[in-house]
């Protein structure tokens, strides 16, 4: 009777054992599964082309194509590695117990936005030695520029006012003025302006003032300062004011 119970105790024992190998070896099995599937990323989820797919326990990877489409062998429990530039890595572990030999997922990334410190590049050791190089460049058209400079300055253009010659319509202007508000008197308007210093009747008139003393009365000197001259230059009119 102990004999019998013996056996039956160790058949069980064999049964338990047997069948806790047989799961341990099942789950030790190597059985190579094609993970296939999309890599988005971004706002709108757009495909990522030139994504690098690997594991690196097996120290193999594939990238993904123009549409984010991959495809790569892997075992049970293999961790994925996705990586992409701009955007955060992303680990995948493909699960344990797999009932099929493929296995597909749509794996998404999200963007890594990095804010880069402000760099200033100089080609200058110091900042010293490029604020002088900077103060001292000298442009390609300097020559044009201090030409511009002297022309266009108030001195250079006040000796142009007063050294240029009158144009046509000054002269027009002035032969009008002649004609009508000259000097002359009503009888030589509208007439050719003639050469006082032969005019008989000229002479005449500058005898009798003479004689009258009209050259020692100082009023029309007052009278004479008050009238512009007529040399009067630019420049003088400007200095006046």
């Amino acid at each position: 009777m102990r004999q019998s119970l013996k056996h039956i105790l160790l058949g069980l024992s064999l049964l338990v054992l047997s069948g806790l190998f047989t799961d341990t070896f099942a789950q030790g099995q190597d059985r190579q599964v094609t993970f296939t599937g999309f890599l988005t990323g971004g706002r709108n989820n757009d495909p990522l082309p030139g994504a690098y797919i690997y594991i690196p326990k097996a120290g193999k990877g594939v990238l993904s194509a123009p549409n984010g489409y991959f495809a790569l062998p892997v075992f049970p429990g293999d961790s994925v590695i996705f990586s992409y530039v701009g955007f955060r890595t992303q680990y995948h572990i493909i699960p344990s117990r797999l009932a099929d030999l493929t296995y597909s997922a749509v794996v998404a990334l999200q963007e890594d936005v990095k804010t880069l410190a402000e760099v200033k590049v100089y080609p200058y050791a110091t900042e010293e030695l490029f604020k002088d190089a900077f103060v001292n460049l000298k442009l390609p058209d300097e020559k044009e520029r201090e030409n511009l400079a002297k022309n266009t300055s108030p001195e250079a253009i006040m000796r142009q006012a007063a050294t240029m010659p009158m144009g046509a319509l000054a002269n027009h202007q002035n032969f009008v003025n002649q004609q009508f508000f000259g000097r002359e008197s009503v009888i030589g308007r509208s007439q050719t302006p003639t050469f006082s210093f032969t005019n008989p009747f000229a002479w005449a008139n500058f005898i009798r003032s003479v004689k009258r003393g009209d050259l020692k009365n100082k009023e029309w000197r007052s009278e004479l300062n008050k009238a512009p001259r007529e040399n009067v230059s630019r420049k003088d009119l400007l200095q006046s004011n």
